[in-house]
């Protein structure tokens, strides 16, 4: 069965997206903020070209949704890339401070280039962008320990960009959601509708439900078959617990007493529909999916980190 695919981008995304491109022109250093969930799929494939000469600093937001284990092994794999990726629950406060040390870090260089110059210091310019709904403006409200900027769980809640004042050395821009204008990689967004990171507009409740199910199943699948062995595993890849197999299908099986491997994502929603809402796959649907973006059905990633390439 073919489904159309999905895309989304808003009118107040687009004119945002334009201004904050105008505003990087500005900035010292880039606060690139990605969804622990799927760190891939909320990668902008723009943003690398767009911040060409700022500084990066990579955040990793809700932390919380994800297992330690998991953390590590992104953990490794950015720095086997070169890159440090601090990890953040911007909900409670987790990690923000290092963010902000690392951003003021980072315009260091800067001031001393203005005193060179015989130029007064001034507050590092900084500016937040992500995907919608990876949790940027919580981590703006807990830098800032008060609520400034509207923060919901929700893609779309900011539509327009904002400076705060984080304190005397750094100065914040809270930028809306930027998506690609064209979604190429579908099985990315699909992800980016499991998690709530675009509009709920742009897809159908049921497909997504389904891909989720599918997705857990193939997620499990894959690492069983990693950790015991089936697949070459990368030398310097950290080990998969096996105690921690099938974690995803065990935390649907636990919730709703219905075990996933065995069926697919389809079937498995007309089976959740005739259990808890006398058949209604829509009804279903929007509960599997809350339900996951809510963490009740656990800590569940959606992505695994590629493999390393052995020495």
């Amino acid at each position: 069965m073919s489904f159309p695919s999905i895309q989304w981008y808003p009118g107040h995304i687009a004119k945002a997206e334009k201004a904050l491109q105008d505003q990087l022109k500005r900035v010292d250093v880039v606060l690139e903020v990605r969804d622990a969930r799927i760190p891939l799929s909320t990668l902008h494939p723009n943003l690398e070209k767009w911040i060409a000469g700022s500084k990066r600093v990579l955040v990793i937001n809700r932390v919380d949704m994800i297992t330690t284990e998991v953390r590590d092994r992104w953990q490794a794999w950015f720095k086997a890339q070169g890159q440090v990726a601090y990890f953040t629950d911007g909900n409670q406060g987790k990690g923000v401070g290092q963010i902000s040390r690392a951003a003021q870090a980072a315009g260091v260089a800067m001031n001393k280039r203005r005193q060179a110059r015989g130029m007064l210091p001034r507050p590092v310019r900084a500016v937040v962008v992500g995907f919608p709904n990876v949790g940027k403006s919580a981590l703006i409200n807990r830098l800032l320990k008060q609520r400034v900027v509207e923060s919901a769980r929700k893609a779309g809640v900011t539509r327009q960009l904002r400076w705060v004042r984080i304190s005397e050395e750094l100065e914040l821009l809270d930028s809306p959601g930027i998506i690609p204008s064209q979604l190429d990689n579908q099985e990315a967004a699909l992800k980016l509708a499991i998690c709530d990171d675009i509009g709920q507009a742009a897809y159908d409740t049921q497909r997504v439900a389904s891909a989720f199910v599918d997705l857990i199943n193939t997620l499990d699948k894959s690492e069983q078959a990693r950790a015991l062995g089936n697949s070459e595993a990368p030398l310097n890849e950290l080990p998969l617990n096996v105690n921690q197999l099938h974690q995803r299908a065990q935390a649907l099986q636990a919730r709703y007493g219905i075990n996933p491997t065995d069926y697919t994502g389809e079937t498995y929603l007309c089976m959740l529909a005739d259990q808890l809402f006398q058949g209604s796959q829509e009804r279903a649907a929007r509960k599997l999916l809350i339900e996951f973006r809510k963490g009740v059905l656990g800590k569940l990633s959606l992505e695994s980190p590629p493999d390393l390439p052995s020495e």
